[in-house]
């Protein structure tokens, strides 16, 4: 759950790509995450245009700020 990823590396100088923000149930994710994350029974993903899943953090508020300070353009996704 620690592995960084390369935002810098994915960027263009084009608009600023789209990324999707959605909850995940920790249930969902790998042993390992779970073990990781606690009692804690949702977290948000950010994905890419393509579905790769580029984040996963504690809340909703963190997703999309994560999203800005990379110069991507989060949308929710229910």
């Amino acid at each position: 759950m620690n592995e960084q990823f390369d935002f810098e590396a994915h960027r263009d100088d084009g608009p600023q790509p789209i990324v999707y923000v959605r909850p995940v149930a920790v249930a969902e994710l790998p042993q390992d995450i779970q073990n990781e994350v606690g009692d804690i029974a949702t977290l948000y993903a950010v994905h890419s245009e393509e579905g790769e899943r580029l984040a996963l953090v504690k809340d909703k508020s963190l997703a999309f700020i994560l999203a800005r300070q990379n110069d991507l353009a989060p949308v929710g996704v229910h």
